[in-house]
């Protein structure tokens, strides 16, 4: 439903898109790999540790201990390794990049990073090993000659904030360039980024960056959706950086988690009547609030967060990951009948955001930070920017954590909504802060006190996982008070998956460090553990209490419907009469008899209501029932099953009585 949605918008462009032939847009060329799966070798030499003194070659992007190089360390090791890691790489740019501003841009890079082109520095060092940097290189790039890239990266941080709040953390520390590396070429004149408010009733507000304007007039604004009967305007004069477009879009339908609809917006930069640059965003309408002493509402629908803690890792890459593994983790996570994650404990890869957007997950982004001490003001205030305005316009951003368990810095609470014109409010995990309690790890009659009072509780860790021992045997009893209570807004598992390292320097064994990272619902390769199908069963938006089925059923089934927006007619329910295996005797297998579809549910969401089976004449010969429930997407919610005969010495009869 929602790729037919997004398609349809693609379409549209053709229709309503700039078409201007000299309209430029901007172009890229990637000089890592796109991801773990296809890298790019590099020349690399480490300093310090394993094959360091000599130059050879490695993937990038990669994190150099999984290839063999430096030191393996865990947050909590007191003495770890300093090594650095030096790369080079020669590139070709373009001769028809002629008169265009050139960056480079690294996605991410583990953790001092400096860089020079053809000998010369590009730029000041950049700090922080989880955030999106770039540098302008237009006058040190030869085009149409070979150019060399010279990086160093310094694995320990000389500011020691930023080693505090990154790496003194309880997951592993890796070194190395993580995420893509990539050239971008824009014109003189140029739209530098974006940020988009839009709300659930179509109104919308485009902020607009610009750089280096000179002659370029106008800026437009078309939203790629039926309904749009002309384009957003803002004229703009030489030096302006910024322009605001307002505008209210018909027929748009709102993005929430379990109706993720997506619309194109694109922006044209004008001198006179030609476009000369042109760029493309990705969003959706969605309007959140926090009303105190109510709960969290989307659209206007009241909601509660069904959420997981998730580290970007993989066993053999580290941070390294891939488009697929974000997708196919968004499905899991899914599957689990959750709706939200939070991205603990640092902004994630820019393809698992997109990833939350297209497939409907709730996000906590969250600035890194541990603790201990957190970034200091200057730096800080860097990597809040740099988090905003790459993450701003998804709409799957609900909050923006502030650090983490101490590791927040308080002067930095503001710098968050200077570049978000939704203002989303910011959350410090682990303390009551700014309308909301996080708490996390309080027990149960703990929990039931802070559900009595009018702060909202939403507690940003819960039910630690360590060896699967926490998630699921707590969930319901724990889910069970937040339902009833008017302030319960939901809460966050810890954690998503056990992080086990693939060691290269203990022939491939997976390493936990111990105790300290087998936390997961899911093993490292995402292994289902039990409580997987605990949190699937507790977490069902269509909930069926019902332990034994009656003597008098006729079935029929009570049925509550925990959705937030989507009526269970959107649903499809199929039953499945079974004989049961018996451990003694000819017949130990276990047989599907007879199976079919249910009646249409109507039971709107939050409603109670009853479903109709439509069970077969002598039902009850066989041994066992099931019903199951798929949602709009057609996933399995959940399948419930109960026993009907004790003795199932008829079910053989059934059989050949149903085949005839």
């Amino acid at each position: 439903m929602l790729k037919k949605n997004f398609i349809a918008g693609v379409l549209v462009t053709l229709s309503f898109g700039l078409k201007d032939a000299s309209c430029e847009e901007t172009k890229m060329m990637y000089l890592s790999g796109g991801d773990k799966d296809d890298p790019v070798q590099w020349d690399f030499y480490c300093t310090q540790g394993r094959k360091s003194g000599e130059w050879t070659t490695i993937p990038v992007p990669s994190n150099w201990e999984l290839q063999g190089f430096g030191t393996y360390n865990y947050g909590h090791d007191k003495e770890k390794g300093r090594e650095q890691g030096k790369y080079r790489y020669r590139f070709e740019a373009p001769n028809d990049w002629v008169d265009k501003v050139i960056n480079i841009v690294f996605e991410g890079v583990m953790t001092d990073t400096e860089v020079w082109i053809n000998g010369m520095s590009a730029g000041p060092r950049h700090q922080g090993g989880f955030y999106r940097f770039k540098y302008d290189i237009t006058d040190l790039v030869e085009l149409g000659k070979k150019n060399l890239l010279e990086i160093t990266v310094s694995k320990v941080s000389t500011n020691a904030s930023v080693e505090e709040a990154e790496r003194n953390a309880d997951y592993w520390v890796f070194g190395g360039i993580y995420r893509p590396v990539y050239l971008e070429a824009l014109p003189k004149q140029f739209i530098e980024r974006v940020a988009i408010d839009a709300r659930a009733d179509g109104s919308i507000t485009i902020d607009v960056y610009l750089k280096n304007i000179m002659t370029a007039d106008k800026v437009t604004g078309t939203v790629l959706v039926a309904g749009v009967e002309r384009p957003l305007t803002a004229q703009i004069n030489r030096g302006q950086e910024k322009v605001t477009l307002h505008g209210k879009v018909t027929g748009a339908k709102p993005w929430s988690a379990e109706t993720p609809h997506l619309y194109e917006l694109e922006l044209g930069l004008w001198e006179g009547g030609t476009v000369i640059h042109k760029t493309k965003e990705r969003f959706g309408f969605r309007t959140f609030e926090v009303r105190p002493g109510e709960g969290l509402f989307l659209n206007g629908h009241k909601i509660r967060l069904k959420g997981v803690n998730r580290h970007s890792f993989w066993p053999d890459s580290g941070r390294c990951l891939s488009r697929r593994i974000s997708y196919d983790d968004v499905r899991l996570i899914k599957e689990m009948n959750m709706n939200a994650v939070r991205m603990s404990h640092y902004p994630p890869d820019v393809h698992f955001l997109e990833a939350c957007d297209e497939l409907g997950l709730y996000v906590l982004d969250e600035l890194g930070g541990w603790q201990r001490p957190p970034y200091d003001t200057d730096i800080g205030k860097k990597l809040v920017k740099e988090t905003v305005i790459r993450d701003v316009s998804h709409p799957c951003i609900l909050f923006w954590d502030n650090g983490n368990e101490g590791g927040w810095n308080r002067e930095l609470d503001n710098e968050f909504g200077l570049y978000d014109p939704q203002d989303r409010r910011v959350l410090h995990p682990w303390e009551n802060f700014n309308g909301v309690d996080t708490a996390h790890y309080r027990n149960y009659e703990t929990v039931k006190r802070k559900l009595q009072d009018s702060t909202l509780f939403m507690p940003t860790e819960f039910l630690h996982g360590l060896y699967d021992g926490g998630h699921g045997a707590g969930l319901n009893d724990h889910w069970d008070l937040m339902m009833k209570s008017p302030v319960g807004a939901g809460g966050f598992l810890w954690s998503l998956v056990d992080e086990g390292v693939v060691r290269t320097d203990m022939n491939g064994k997976i390493d936990t460090d111990g105790n300290h990272a087998p936390d997961g619902i899911l093993g490292p390769y995402r292994e289902k553990e039990g409580s997987f199908y605990t949190i699937k069963e507790t977490w069902s938006p269509v909930r069926i209490d019902l332990e034994e089925l009656p003597e008098n059923f006729t079935g029929r089934l009570d049925v509550e419907n925990h959705c937030d927006f989507t009526n269970l007619n959107e649903f499809r329910f199929e039953w499945k009469l079974a004989s049961l295996p018996k451990p003694l005797g000819d017949d130990n297998k276990h047989r599907v008899l007879r199976s079919g579809s249910a009646e249409s549910c109507d039971v709107e969401a939050g409603e109670k209501g009853e479903l109709e089976l439509n069970l077969p004449e002598q039902w009850d010969r066989a041994g066992v029932l099931y019903a199951t429930a798929y949602d709009p997407e057609d996933r399995e919610v959940w399948t419930w099953s109960w026993g009907i005969q004790k003795d199932c010495g008829y079910c053989h009869q059934y059989v050949q009585k149903e085949s005839k």
